[in-house]
């Protein structure tokens, strides 16, 4: 791996994802979770159960659309959009080859392969020619979306590199959070994402939970010795948050769901909970993504009710990043307060 490479690509990219300048994302986080709660409006108090998971998964598209490519997708309102499945596609195959060859290599599954490739040769040409697109009018001259794309192009100087138990009993401390610091305003602002303390805590622990991405990998530069076990230098290893933030070596009741583990005053866990990873080399959108689920969740606890349809699992699949094995299915009902 070429440590310089990835270290220019990191400068380049860094600014764009700092907290100062993600402030000035604000209005289009509040603008993307404002159309889930017109679309949740539309299922609330009716007979029709909500599929949040796909919701929030067209959420999640939308805001990164539009802050990263200054492109309005709102395929929370687009059926036939290709770019979910395409998504989907691409983590299948990230998942699948990896673990297991045989089950993408056989000749029963070409057409899955071939699908696989088309999606990603989609996805790349896409945003290929966003790229191309703002890069000649940045050359231009002409007035460019102030977006993460603008930035890391400005950054490089207009030049590109490629490359759920304690949950419900918490509730209620939640919805009052989010009424005292929000009332009925929805135009969330940093600062009062600053104020919703609670929310975080409950965030972070979720994170603890069912990290997002379960792991991450790291290759050895230099010999390496474990727990007493000599890792060789030039080998890779794979670290799980996903186990390490289990173990009640570093947590009490680590399968417990307790928010309060992230309180201000509370002990850091240093080194065993890292839902982003850790170090230079730590997720780059760690601050981007928590500023839009905090603002979803904020959005959400302020105007509904949620009650999860019986019968669903409570399991949890692995498709490159974890999500529910249901399809977190809900009846919803406006707050009386909304």
């Amino acid at each position: 791996m070429d440590n310089d490479l990835w270290y220019k690509q990191r400068r380049i990219v860094d600014p764009a994802f700092s907290s100062g300048y993600l402030r000035g994302l604000m209005t289009a986080f509040n603008e993307r979770a404002e159309r889930l709660m017109t679309k949740l409006d539309e299922y609330a108090d009716s007979p029709t159960p909500a599929h949040m998971q796909k919701l929030t998964n067209s959420l999640a598209l939308d805001v990164i659309a539009k802050v990263a490519f200054g492109v309005d997708l709102d395929s929370l309102n687009i059926s036939d959009s290709p770019f979910p499945r395409a998504i989907e596609l691409c983590l299948k195959g990230t998942v699948d080859g990896p673990h297991d060859r045989s089950n993408l290599c056989g000749k029963k599954n070409k057409k899955v392969v071939q699908e696989i490739k088309e999606a990603a040769q989609f996805l790349r040409d896409t945003g290929a020619t966003w790229i191309n697109e703002r890069k000649k009018a940045v050359q231009n001259g002409e007035d460019v979306p102030m977006d993460i794309l603008t930035q890391i192009l400005k950054s490089a100087g207009a030049t590109w590199i490629n490359e759920r138990k304690k949950a419900v009993q918490n509730g209620e401390e939640l919805k009052e959070e989010v009424d005292e610091v929000l009332g009925m305003k929805q135009e969330i602002s940093y600062e009062d994402l600053g104020n919703l303390t609670y929310l975080t805590q409950v965030l972070k622990e979720t994170l603890r939970l069912y990290p997002t991405a379960p792991a991450t990998s790291r290759w050895l530069a230099k010999e390496t010795v474990i727990n007493g076990i000599k890792i060789p230098a030039g080998c890779g290893i794979m670290l799980s948050t996903y186990v390490s933030s289990k173990m009640d070596k570093f947590f009490k009741d680590p399968l417990t769901y307790d928010p309060d583990r992230f309180h201000l005053n509370a002990p850091k866990p240093y080194f065993c909970y890292y839902p982003f990873a850790l170090g230079p080399r730590a997720c780059l959108g760690q601050n981007f993504s928590q500023m839009e689920a905090k603002i979803a969740m904020a959005k959400l606890l302020q105007r509904f009710d949620f009650s999860l349809v019986p019968g669903q699992s409570s399991g949890i699949l692995s498709t490159g990043t974890l999500r529910p094995q249901s399809e977190v299915v809900c009846m919803i009902k406006q707050r009386c307060s909304a």
